[in-house]
């Protein structure tokens, strides 16, 4: 008998509530990286608890770096007893930006082994923007079969014009610009409030970076880095993806502890689809329309719109009236959510990296499976909308993003659990409650 762990959600339209969003995945990893810069104690608050926070934990034991969460949930992390910068390849290859902690150790140990980006199975992400700054800084790097050796006998600054907007290759350059030798301009940079947070706490720490949040970066490298206490920023994409389900599922939901101007595109594009918004301060409120417009949506670097919110904005505009085209411009292959929504009864084609949906789906309920965090709650969405009772199987791929996402809708009032679904020898299906 086989058994797997899913993710059940059955019919419940109306969602209605509010949603306190933690703090951004994408940001804690990069941040939790950069603090080995320090030669001192670095405090991170709001770094969510989720599935990579914890491969970095495991990680960090093996060579000396302690990473210890105290009673109010706040990271301590502590780089001065690290003594090996081999990590393990098996563990740094779960998740895909165990690279930063190369950026963050190569101008200090002089030598970094990692396994290849692993992470999300949508499409391969090239490093060859980080491999260009690291050559470009002195760095030299040997390739093994599942790790990848990086090596400089001093780091030093370098004038390097990005080919094309990476939020990970400018972070990590950032990294390890931050205590290399001279300056570092960074040219075509990414934008993104992740770059941003990254360089604030750079700067707390005692390293000298500007222009971060524009496409020039400049980092004049230093040789101590102190200790210091810095707050993540929320996550947009979190908080993006749940004002989506307010227009999927119909009601209203608000999102607080958010930064509104983070997800000034999408709050665009949702009230051009037909929802009402009300900002606040720190807080969103979505309110479905009475009728869903059909869209163009076309992903880009910040502040464009995101690619991570791509799937579920999919899932929404199959409810639409009319036809909808999505084109994916950051991954073209971006679409593994679109087999699994058409499991469920979703008119989508796609070709060329272009997504077309028709819109006004009956949505049935499925077995289906996700391979990647954001895909996953496109299914999630489409489940809540969906006649019967879906399964949702690749619970390990949300958990890398989400550290409680069955909570978080529960609250909003989606009939949602974990469950263990088991298949017999008749390939009956039954299911027992985690």
């Amino acid at each position: 008998m086989n058994v797997l762990k899913a993710i059940r959600v059955d019919y419940s339209p109306g969602v209605k509530g509010t949603v306190h969003i933690p703090g951004a995945k994408n940001s804690s990893l990069a941040l939790l990286a950069a603090a080995c810069l320090s030669d001192e104690v670095v405090t991170l608050q709001g770094i969510p608890n989720i599935g990579d926070f914890r491969v970095i934990c495991k990680m960090g034991e093996e060579v000396g770096l302690k990473i210890e969460r105290d009673l109010l949930g706040d990271v301590h992390i502590d780089p001065t007893g690290i003594h090996s910068t081999t990590f393990d390849p098996v563990k740094s290859s779960s998740f895909r930006t165990a690279y930063y902690f190369v950026g963050a150790l190569l101008a200090k140990y002089g030598k970094v082994s990692v396994g290849y980006p692993g992470g999300d199975d949508f499409v391969s992400r090239p490093m060859d923007q980080h491999i260009k700054a690291f050559e470009m800084m002195g760095a030299t790097l040997t390739y093994h079969k599942n790790y990848y050796v990086v090596e400089a006998k001093e780091l030093t600054g370098a004038t390097i014009y990005f080919d094309t907007i990476t939020s990970g290759a400018t972070m990590n350059a950032m990294l390890a610009a931050t205590r290399a030798k001279g300056e570092t301009v960074l040219y075509n940079a990414a934008r993104d409030p992740e770059v941003v947070d990254t360089a604030m706490l750079l700067n707390e720490m005692g390293a000298k970076v500007t222009g971060a949040g524009t496409s020039t970066i400049r980092i004049t490298g230093v040789s101590h880095l102190h200790g210091c206490t810095h707050r993540v920023i929320p996550d947009r994409l979190i908080a993006g993806s749940f004002l989506i389900a307010a227009g999927v599922a119909g009601g209203s939901i608000t999102v607080k502890d958010v930064i509104p101007e983070h997800l000034g595109s999408l709050i665009s594009k949702l009230k051009e689809v037909g929802l009402e918004i009300e900002l606040g301060d720190q807080e969103i409120t979505a309110y479905a329309g009475s009728k869903l417009k059909a869209s163009r949506v076309r992903t880009a670097m910040y502040p464009g719109f995101a690619t991570d919110l791509q799937q579920s904005m999919t899932t929404l505009l199959t409810q639409a009236h009319g036809k909808s085209i999505i084109a994916e411009k950051i991954f073209p292959k971006r679409f593994n959510h679109v087999g699994q929504l058409r499991k469920m009864g979703a008119d989508i084609r796609v070709r060329s990296g272009v997504a077309f949906v028709k819109g006004k789906a009956h949505l049935q309920g499925a077995m289906v499976h996700t391979s990647d965090i954001r895909a996953g709650i496109s299914l999630i969405l489409a489940g809540i909308v969906a006649e019967g009772t879906t399964y949702i199987t690749g619970v390990e791929h949300i958990e890398r993003g989400y550290e409680d996402v069955v909570q978080a809708f529960q609250s909003l009032g989606v009939s949602v659990s974990k469950e263990n679904i088991n298949f017999g020898r008749n390939n009956d299906v039954s299911n027992d409650v985690m």
